[in-house]
């Protein structure tokens, strides 16, 4: 039997071409306009040709860094139970489009893996696409899971055409980190090193004001340079915070639905924090990172997963909650990782071995949340020990108001509809560009696919 594959697969090979319908399955941001040869199908589940035995599961997902280390580990936990390194073989491929498509690709091919992750706004393109097998309450049942197990926000959100087609991880909020030297001089923290509450408009503004205060530089750092999602994710949360938002999309992506009084609300707010100099103007992900490091600013505003950047730096005291409530309601732009069971002919025993490796790792939720992410298995989200973990658990409430990505077969997590509308948005903030200028050209710009009728 073959030994445990670890592989990490970049530029793929190239392969025989395929109909447009199964290249557009995977939500790819080459959506209309990739080379094929960027996406070129991968040779079978086991890539380059290697023999697979029928006992082992294949696994594919996108994780690197430390949430590839974690899941390395938990997927160690399954080979221990199920006899050793031939029972997983396990492969990691390039994050984004390249990833859903090498999915679609070989499930179009009628050689997918097992099972596979996919973040929960990726896996209903890949379900309009055929690319999904459902999974019913007595899959479930079959390996002791139900829909109460999970986390409501998280599930619900997955639920498509009244199926189940993703079993979620975790839940990702974009949420705010504090450097507690910087606030604890501007008096924004409590005498037992809790955060002050920054709920509203006002406070929060005048404590941008206090941190500025201190720093002599800036308040909050939130990255706008060659980078797209956070811009995104930034409008996302506040615009959400507000009752009389609307959905950016309507319509499966066939129409722009946005409020644009509050569109134009929340980027004149974002251009006024610049001026004041509480925002910065322009800066990338890393530089973003450290000016909070270094005390240049007091907030900075990412995702969760950026926990362990700041974990390395010695000596930095710092921590993290839910992005206050500065409107009507709490909000956080989130996406979650789950896991799928791509199209195949699948034995009942073969369906009982899929579904009981997902539990595995389900029940290996706490490793998963030392990252940073908020877990979806509520076991472990509701046990003492994850209550004992901070400051992952101080912001875990962010999951209960998670606010997904609007369902597009060109939009979700890494997708042309974030770094369409994530660049226009960074240039505002980076003052090029006015709020109105900003909203014609991601019009403008997402006419090609608004007006494409979807392929799926």
């Amino acid at each position: 039997m073959p030994m445990r594959a670890r592989t990490t697969i970049g530029s793929p090979g190239r392969g025989r071409l395929i109909g447009r319908r199964a290249l557009l399955g995977g939500g790819a941001a080459l959506a209309l306009s990739a080379p094929l040869s960027a996406c070129s199908s991968p040779l079978g589940a086991g890539f380059v040709g290697a023999e697979v035995a029928p006992e082992t599961l294949v696994f594919w997902n996108l994780f690197g860094g430390g949430d590839g280390g974690r899941m390395q580990d938990m997927e160690k936990v399954y080979e221990k139970a199920h006899g050793g390194a031939s029972a997983l073989q396990a492969t990691t491929l390039t994050w984004g489009n390249p990833y859903y498509s090498k999915v679609t690709l070989a499930t179009e091919g009628n050689q997918p893996p097992d099972v596979a992750v996919a973040h929960l706004t990726r896996a209903k393109p890949l379900w309009d696409g055929g690319v999904l097998d459902p999974i019913s309450d007595q899959d479930l049942a079959s390996v002791g899971l139900s829909e109460k197990d999970f986390n409501a926000k998280a599930w619900k959100a997955q639920v498509t055409d009244g199926k189940t087609i993703a079993i979620p991880l975790d839940t990702h909020p974009f949420v705010m980190f504090y450097n507690t030297d910087v606030l604890t001089k501007a008096g924004l923290l409590e005498s037992d090193g809790t955060l002050t509450d920054l709920s509203g408009i006002d406070t929060f503004e005048a404590a941008l004001e206090e941190i500025k205060g201190v720093t002599g530089a800036g308040a909050l750092t939130s990255a706008n340079v060659s980078e797209t999602a956070t811009p995104w994710r930034l409008f996302w949360t506040l615009y959400n915070q507000h009752q009389d938002a609307t959905p950016f999309l309507a319509d499966d992506g066939a129409r722009i639905s946005v409020n644009e009084n509050l569109y134009r609300d929340i980027t004149d707010r974002l251009t006024r924090w610049v001026s004041k100099g509480w925002l910065n103007r322009g800066i990338d992900y890393a530089g973003s990172q450290t000016e909070m490091a270094t005390g240049k600013a007091g907030i900075y505003l990412q995702g969760e997963w950026e926990i362990s950047t700041f974990q390395a730096i010695e000596d930095l005291r710092f921590g993290m909650a839910p992005i206050p409530t500065l409107f009507d309601r709490p909000a956080a732009h989130a996406d979650s990782h789950t896991f799928v069971l791509p199209r195949k002919d699948r034995t009942p025993a073969q369906l009982e071995q899929a579904l009981g490796f997902i539990k595995t790792m389900l029940e290996q939720s706490m490793t998963w949340a030392q990252g940073g992410h908020v877990p979806a298995y509520l076991p472990t989200f509701d046990s003492a020990e994850y209550a004992e973990l901070t400051p992952q658990s101080d912001y875990a409430s962010a999951a209960e108001h998670a606010f997904y990505d609007d369902a597009a077969w060109y939009g979700g997590s890494g997708s042309t509809f974030e770094d369409t509308v994530g660049a226009q948005l960074a240039l505002v903030q980076q003052g090029a560009m006015s709020p109105k200028a900003a909203l014609a050209a991601i019009r403008e710009r997402l006419s090609t696919y608004v007006d494409t009728p979807s392929p799926l």
